[in-house]
């Protein structure tokens, strides 16, 4: 006789389907591997650690909130806080200059390719380099920014060495880069933008202001949100120019978050572990809100809600 088949064995389209639906996860593993033990677990320790007191070598000593209840009392996390919120604010300037830019450049006119290659120079620079190169020209007596002041003016004005005006001069030296970040990122979503819908908004004598705010700038949504991200992260983990430029000086005046963290928690100032931990889980917190709050607002666009 001839054996039936049995009905609960998986018939060859079931071990397709179920390959087909294992396999992006396969792909994906080693990528969420590293993702949770570089990220996700960090995070986990940073907050944890931030409820201890700890030199970072002996024992760790639990001590609940009172990293947090020292830090609403000190004065320097509130100027490095209100310096992270100048940045934030000024850093956004970024994306709209990077805008421009990208629509300066998106042209097929003889040359520029060379005016591409120009705006696209700072990004490939290293902060460090930014930060020497910004050093010198603020410097006084033979920096061309403090020349060009004492020229109009009659004085010049030692930027890094101002309380008042030290923040702005390394926040100028960040937004160049960033500006040139964005423009890459407008410049590759602009080479998308539908060309038909282009035509059609002309047809309909759309242009200028109009055909860019209702045709282009909803193509580019994609970019913006990037741009943004990046801009409020860059914004709010600025370390290497403050360290470069002015080393939190003068008196503490230019210290951010990021910074003032690391003065607590790595530098000859501090090996407060925990104390730093609790700056940097404020720091997470405070970048979550604002990226969080643009994802819910790109989820909400694109539902139409």
């Amino acid at each position: 006789m001839t054996a039936l088949p049995d009905p609960q064995a998986p018939t060859a389209p079931r071990k397709r389907s179920r390959r087909r639906s294992l396999t992006p996860w396969l792909f994906l593993a080693p990528g969420m591997a590293m993702f949770a033990v570089y990220v996700l677990i960090p995070i986990v320790q940073s907050i944890w650690i931030s409820f201890h007191d700890w030199d970072g070598l002996g024992q760790m000593r639990w001590i609940g909130t009172a990293n947090y209840s020292e830090l609403w009392w000190d004065d320097a996390f509130y100027t490095s806080l209100r310096n992270n919120v100048i940045w934030l604010v000024l850093y956004m300037l970024a994306v709209p200059l990077g805008l421009m830019i990208a629509l300066f450049l998106n042209q097929t006119v003889r040359g520029i390719r060379i005016y591409k290659s120009l705006f696209f120079f700072p990004f490939v620079i290293s902060q460090v380099v930014v930060g020497l190169i910004f050093s010198w020209f603020y410097a006084p007596g033979f920096g061309l920014f403090y020349a060009l002041i004492e020229w109009i003016t009659g004085s010049g004005v030692a930027i890094l060495a101002d309380e008042r005006y030290v923040t702005y001069g390394i926040i100028a030296a960040g937004l160049w880069p960033q500006i040139a970040y964005c423009m890459i990122l407008y410049l590759t979503g602009l080479n998308a933008v539908a060309p038909d819908q282009i035509e059609a908004a002309r047809l309909d004598g759309a242009k200028g202001w109009r055909m860019l705010w209702h045709v282009v700038l909803p193509q580019l949504r994609p970019a913006t949100f990037i741009a943004v991200v990046v801009t409020v992260i860059g914004a709010l983990r600025s370390f290497d120019l403050v360290s470069i430029m002015t080393s939190g000086g003068p008196f503490g005046s230019s210290r951010v978050l990021s910074y003032y963290m690391y003065e607590q928690a790595l530098s000859e100032y501090g090996y407060r572990m925990g104390y730093g931990a609790a700056i940097a889980v404020v720091l997470f917190g405070i970048m979550m809100i604002f990226i969080s709050g643009f994802i819910w607002k790109m989820w909400r666009d694109e539902k139409g809600l």
